[in-house]
């Protein structure tokens, strides 16, 4: 091929990937504006399908692009002089682009399903950004602004509430406001001095997700900035209300746990809209960020490169994680990096009746339910390469020993073929352990408290756990308890939850002989606690709160409720919080709204 050819084909296929780019983002960004459109109609379980499908359409993008680079451009390995002056073309059509580093992750999906790992190199994908997001501009800007020094707080409050549009009219806006100005003055003590450059800025973009819509702002006086966060609900009636106001950047922050569902936000500019968030949420990282605003990619992405800056900055070892070790996923970690890395093994124990195929799409399931908090997101990678040195020969030796299938070192790197990576929590089982140790009843009473209600609210959320041990559940740092182990998840609507039928003699019942048919999906509700409640202290504190998850009517009711499309409340903040329970009666909008999560 001359040289004329060669710029002309690179060229070209710059050109298709910006095109199939494009065209990704524009089906995102109409899915996510549609949030807005389905919160008007109180339509949740078309909220439910759209963050379900919307996960699907960046492979769904990347495959269409590859088979069109293929077939078109006949894009092939050995290419290594287009695929340089193909990179050099995107870059140059990205300079005038809103989402340059979102097509730049892209170009590399598109990229590494083509050619082989060897090429994931600098000359060829992005290694790191190759254009600037900082000062791109939106129109309309991502960011409203409004001056209390001139029309006051209340209408500052007013013209806030009715600028998103909303369709619905509030039920009481007058309370509400006064409810917000309220809430503020006893998280102040008191208002301070109004300065010069007084301002609230607000995003444009209401964050939707289940059956809120929030409203993401910060407020700037002086030197100082005010995040807040404002929930949006329907009332009974159908009109709207404000729930409560977040004031601290640390509860802020839980909105954006990787336990939660992903916002759907309608973003021209995203990395403007992780900016903005970073400035209220410094210790956010903008992989998390990018993920919870639905651009899971992209995350990954961030969270790599994270993950090598840190490793180039250390000097630790990966280790086999402390606690049980499981039977299906082996799992390591880094002591001096907040995560977890776990793989599929080989072969698992003779108790688990799966398969890799199986556990995969578990793990993919996750990712498209509500996880209301109670369960971790994951990472998933492919062939990741990370440096051989860094990790402990006894962790080397159990990866050889039970998953070789998922390893291959490629000169000074370990590469491992599938991954997940998840947040590091403390395992539930090793809590309690302490806490006993301890005597710390206090901690125990809270934990097994949380732990029944994350397994309710799953419940509720159409996920029945499977595999209830505490070793399968985490303590995050504000004490929440996470699942994280999916291997035997189920929905709740596919299981069968039984009573244990009376023994047809005694003598049966006492040999310990099973006098009853079992199928696959069938649960008897009554064995829980064979298992789970080994200890008297943990017993007394799990009867003094959770007694009925024992009682298969709890289970049938939820399984009911869900059948017959009921989608609760699910409040990512404490209840004592709602304005319904801080300010009386006189707030009944609320009342009987939803679970308590």
């Amino acid at each position: 091929m001359d040289f004329s050819s060669q710029n002309t084909k690179a060229r070209d296929m710059a050109q298709a990937l910006v095109a199939g780019f494009d065209r990704h983002y524009r089906l995102f960004r109409n899915c996510s504006a549609q949030a807005k459109e389905l919160f008007d109609a109180g339509d949740w379980q078309g909220v439910q399908r759209a963050v379900r499908e919307r996960i699907a359409f960046y492979d769904d993008r990347v495959s269409e692009t590859v088979l069109r680079m293929q077939r078109e451009f006949k894009a092939l390995e050995d290419d290594d002089n287009v695929w340089r002056q193909a990179k050099l073309e995107f870059i140059d059509l990205l300079l005038d682009h809103k989402q340059p580093e979102l097509a730049e992750t892209f170009f590399n999906s598109v990229f590494c399903r083509i050619l082989h790992r060897t090429y994931f190199k600098n000359d060829f994908i992005f290694v790191r950004p190759a254009v600037s997001t900082e000062y791109l501009e939106s129109d309309p800007p991502i960011y409203r602004s409004y001056y209390p020094n001139d029309s006051g707080f209340r209408s500052v409050i007013r013209n806030i509430l009715l600028d998103f549009g909303w369709q619905r009219p509030f039920a009481d806006m007058e309370r509400d406001i006064d409810h917000v100005c309220l809430a503020m003055e006893q998280h102040l003590g008191e208002w301070p001095e109004r300065e010069y450059n007084l301002q609230v800025q607000v995003l444009r973009s209401a964050f939707y997700r289940n059956k809120a819509a929030y409203i993401i702002g910060k407020a700037i006086n002086g030197a100082n900035e005010y995040p807040f966060a404002v929930p949006i609900l329907h009332s009974a009636e159908g009109e709207l209300y404000v729930d409560t106001i977040l004031l601290d950047a640390w509860r802020i922050g839980t909105l954006f746990s990787l336990s939660r569902a992903y916002f759907m936000v309608d973003m021209a500019v995203p990395s403007a809209y992780v900016q903005f968030l970073r400035s209220i949420m410094p210790g956010k990282p903008r992989s998390e960020l990018y993920t919870m605003l639905g651009l899971g990619k992209q995350g990954k992405t961030t969270f790599f490169r994270d993950l090598i800056e840190h490793l180039q900055h250390s000097q630790d070892q990966f280790i086999i994680a402390p606690g049980i070790r499981g039977l299906v996923m082996l799992v390591f970690t880094l002591p001096s990096y907040p995560y977890v890395f776990k793989l599929i093994k080989d072969v698992f124990g003779s108790s688990k009746d799966v398969d890799h195929a199986t556990v995969r799409r578990k793990y993919q399931l996750v990712k498209q339910v509500d996880r209301v908090g109670r369960m971790a997101d994951t990472l998933e990678f492919s062939n990741a390469a990370l440096p051989r040195a860094r990790f402990s020969q006894e962790l080397l030796d159990e990866l050889q020993r039970l998953a070789p299938s998922l390893i291959e070192e490629e000169g000074e790197y370990l590469v491992i073929k599938h991954l997940y990576i998840e947040r590091r929590m403390q395992p539930l089982n090793m809590y309690l352990e302490k806490a006993e140790r301890e005597g710390r009843e206090d901690r125990i009473e809270d934990a097994v408290r949380e732990y029944g209600n994350a397994i309710r609210e799953l419940a509720i959320a159409n996920i029945f756990p499977g595999d209830m041990l505490w070793k399968n559940f985490g303590v995050t740092r504000y004490g929440r308890v996470v699942f994280y182990d999916y291997d035997e998840i189920e929905y709740m609507t596919d299981c069968n939850f039984r009573r244990i039928p009376p023994a047809p003699y005694p003598e049966m019942e006492m040999s310990g002989e099973v006098w009853y048919s079992v199928s696959r999906n069938d649960v008897f509700p009554e064995e829980f606690s064979t298992f789970l409640l080994t200890s008297p202290r943990i017993r007394a504190a799990f009867m003094r709160h959770h007694a009925d998850l024992f009682d298969v009517a709890f289970w049938q009711e939820t399984k009911e409720e869900i059948s017959r499309g009921v989608v609760k409340d699910f409040y990512p903040y404490p209840e004592a919080m709602r304005f319904c329970n801080l300010y009386g009666p006189g707030c009944t909008d609320c009342a009987g709204s939803g679970s308590k999560a």
